[in-house]
C-alpha cells in the first residue's frame, strides 16, 4: 500500500507545509525570505536538495539560495543563467500541473546546459517510480496562481526522501508552496522597494530640510536686502517675508513691512519701472520709500520662483543699496549738463531742453504742418495724425497783438551791462560772486518749468513756455528789475545791468536759429538804450 496515500502521512506533510509557508512570511528581507523558501523545501517537503533561481530585473536567472548541501550551495549560488535557458527547460518537462518533470533518459541532453545545476552519475531505476539522479523537478513561481502572470522565478528539487518520485500528494504539496513561496518573494520585493522608497524619501527630504536651512540662513543674514512677496492674484507683490537686511535699508520692522507691496514704497516716477521688472523677472535701479519719507536708489533684481506643476508661484527679489553710486552718477550728470560756477544748466543742456521741443516741420497759417522744401517749393499742409501728439511751437501772431490768445515758447536772450568793467577792476573773484547772485536772482523770478541757463560769460537764456508777446515783455522787465538791486561782496557794493532780447521757438527752426535771433534781438535792444540807462537797468 502506498504510504503517501495514508491520512496520517498526508496530515503530516500540511502541518510542515503549513510551518514553512508561515516561516516563510517572516522573513525581514528579500534575502532571508529567498532562503527561507530553500530551507522550507528541504524541511518540510522531504527533499534533500533545493534551490531558488530569481528573475533580475534584466530577465536573466540567478541562483539566490541553496539549501541542503553544502558543496552544491558552494557551486550553484550567485550564478546567473539567461532566461532563454530557463524557458527551454521549462517547455522540456512533463506536465506535473505547474510542475515541470524532465526524467533522466531525456535531460541527459541538459548536462551541459548553461543553467547552473547539481546531479550525480547513479545506476538505473529498479522501479518504475524510483528517483534517478539525473532527474530534474523544477516548481515555477509566477505572479498569480496556476501558472499565470509573470514568471518571479523557479524552484528546483533533487533527492526526494524515499527515493521515489514524488506522488500525487507531494506534487500538490509542492504547488501549493511554490505559489505560497511567490507571494512571500513578490511581498518581500515590495517591502524591499518600499523600505529604498522610504530610504530614498528620508534622504530627499533631509537634502531638503538641510537646502531649507541653507536657504533661510542665506535669506536672513544676507549683507544685502532680500525680500519673498507674492506672484499673480490679488495679492500680487505683497510681501510676505523680509530679511533684517532690508527692514534696516528702509527703516521698517518686518511686521510692517509684510503689510506692504513695492508698489507701495517705490517713487512715483518709478512704478512703469517696478512693474516691467515684476512682471518680467530682471533687474531694475529705483527709487524705494524709507521710513523717514525720503527715498532711496536700490538695485532691484527679480527672480521667479516657479513650481512645474502650478507656475509662478512667488518672487524673490533682491535690493542692494546703490545711493551712493546713484548720487556720483547724479553729481557726475549734473556736472556734465550745468555750469560749475552757478550750478544753472548750461549751454549743451540748454540747446538740448530746446531741441526736445522743436521738430522740423514749420507751422502754415492753418495751424497745420507743411511749408516749403529745401528748394522753396511749398508744399500744402499734411493733415494732422491722431497719433501725432507733439505740440507745435509757434511764434505769437505780432499784428494780433495778443488778441488772439497765441503764445509760445518765449527765448530770453540776456546780457550782463557793466560786467566787464567790475570784473577788470575788482577781480575775477568778485566777478564770479556777482555772477552767482546773478543766476540766483534770475532763478527765483521764474516761474517753476522755466529754465535758466548760462550760455557762458555774463550771457544768460530764459525758456518760458505757455507766454504771449505781452507776457514775454513783463518778464522780461521783472528779470531786469531782480538784477540791478546793488550786489555785496566782501562789504563791497556793486551794480549791474541787463539787457534782453526775445525771441521766439518755432517748430522748423534749428536751435542755432532761435538763439541766434533772440541774441540779434538783444543787441538791438541794447543799442537803443543808452550807456546810463543800460547802467541803471
Amino acid at each position: 500500500m502506498d504510504t503517501e496515500s495514508e491520512p496520517y502521512v498526508r496530515l503530516a506533510t500540511l502541518r510542515q507545509l503549513h510551518q514553512v509557508v508561515a516561516d516563510l512570511n517572516t522573513a525581514r528581507s528579500l534575502a532571508d525570505t529567498l532562503q527561507a523558501v530553500a530551507d522550507g523545501a528541504v524541511a518540510g517537503l522531504g527533499f534533500e536538495l533545493a534551490a531558488v533561481s530569481l528573475v533580475r530585473p534584466d530577465g536573466d536567472l540567478i541562483v539566490a539560495a541553496v539549501a541542503g548541501d553544502a558543496s552544491a550551495e558552494a557551486l550553484m549560488a550567485g550564478r546567473v543563467a539567461p532566461r532563454s535557458a530557463w524557458d527551454r527547460w521549462l517547455a522540456m518537462g512533463h506536465h506535473w500541473g505547474s510542475l515541470r518533470f524532465i526524467p533522466h533518459d531525456e535531460g541527459w541532453v541538459l548536462d551541459d546546459d548553461e543553467v547552473p545545476q547539481w546531479h550525480s552519475e547513479g545506476p538505473a531505476p529498479r522501479f518504475p517510480d524510483e528517483w534517478h539522479p539525473g532527474d530534474r523537478l523544477l516548481a515555477p513561481m509566477y505572479a498569480t496562481p496556476a501558472g499565470g502572470g509573470e514568471l518571479i522565478g523557479v524552484i528546483t528539487v533533487d533527492r526526494p526522501r524515499g527515493g521515489r518520485r514524488p506522488g500525487a500528494w507531494s506534487r500538490e504539496a509542492l504547488q501549493t508552496y511554490s505559489f505560497q513561496a511567490g507571494i512571500a518573494i513578490s511581498n518581500a520585493r515590495l517591502r524591499a522597494n518600499m523600505q529604498r522608497a522610504l530610504v530614498r524619501l528620508e534622504r530627499e527630504q533631509q537634502a531638503l530640510r538641510a537646502s531649507e536651512e541653507s536657504f533661510r540662513q542665506a535669506f536672513e543674514y544676507a549683507p544685502s536686502g532680500m525680500a519673498i512677496a507674492e506672484m499673480g492674484g490679488e495679492q500680487h507683490g505683497k510681501l510676505l517675508r523680509a530679511n533684517d537686511a532690508l527692514c534696516r535699508l528702509l527703516g521698517r520692522p518686518a511686521s510692517v513691512m509684510r503689510r506692504y507691496a513695492f508698489s507701495d514704497l517705490v517713487h512715483p516716477d518709478d512704478i512703469n519701472t517696478l512693474l516691467r521688472t515684476s512682471a518680467e523677472g530682471g533687474r531694475a535701479e529705483l527709487r524705494l520709500a524709507r521710513r523717514d519719507g525720503s527715498y532711496l536708489w536700490v538695485s532691484l533684481r527679480n527672480s521667479v520662483v516657479a513650481d512645474t506643476t502650478d507656475g509662478p508661484r512667488f518672487l524673490l527679489t533682491h535690493v542692494e543699496d546703490i545711493e551712493e553710486r546713484k548720487r556720483r552718477e547724479l553729481a557726475l550728470a549734473h556736472r556734465a549738463s550745468h555750469d560749475s560756477l552757478t550750478g544753472l544748466p548750461n549751454s549743451a543742456e540748454l540747446r538740448a531742453r530746446l531741441s526736445s521741443r522743436l521738430c522740423g516741420r514749420p507751422m502754415t497759417g492753418d495751424g497745420l504742418p507743411g511749408g516749403p522744401d529745401d528748394f522753396g517749393y511749398d508744399f500744402p499742409a499734411a493733415p494732422a495724425l491722431p497719433y501725432d501728439h507733439h505740440v507745435h511751437a509757434v511764434e505769437p501772431d505780432e499784428d494780433a497783438g495778443g488778441a488772439d490768445g497765441a503764445k509760445g515758447l518765449a527765448v530770453l536772450f540776456c546780457d550782463l551791462d557793466g560786467f566787464k568793467t567790475i570784473n577788470d577792476r575788482f577781480g575775477h573773484h568778485t566777478g564770479d560772486a556777482v555772477l552767482i547772485e546773478v543766476a540766483r536772482r534770475l532763478s527765483s523770478v521764474v516761474r517753476d518749468g522755466d529754465t535758466v541757463a548760462r550760455l557762458g560769460g555774463d550771457e544768460f537764456v530764459v525758456l518760458a513756455d505757455g507766454l504771449d508777446r505781452e507776457g514775454a515783455q513783463e518778464l522780461a522787465v521783472r528779470l531786469r528789475n531782480a538784477i540791478i538791486p546793488p550786489i555785496r561782496v566782501d562789504g563791497r557794493a556793486v551794480r549791474v545791468g541787463a539787457s534782453f532780447g526775445i525771441g521766439w521757438a518755432g517748430c522748423g527752426m534749428t536751435v542755432e536759429e532761435v538763439l541766434h535771433s533772440a541774441d540779434q534781438r538783444m543787441y538791438m535792444e541794447k543799442r537803443t538804450r543808452s550807456k546810463a540807462h543800460r547802467r541803471a537797468g
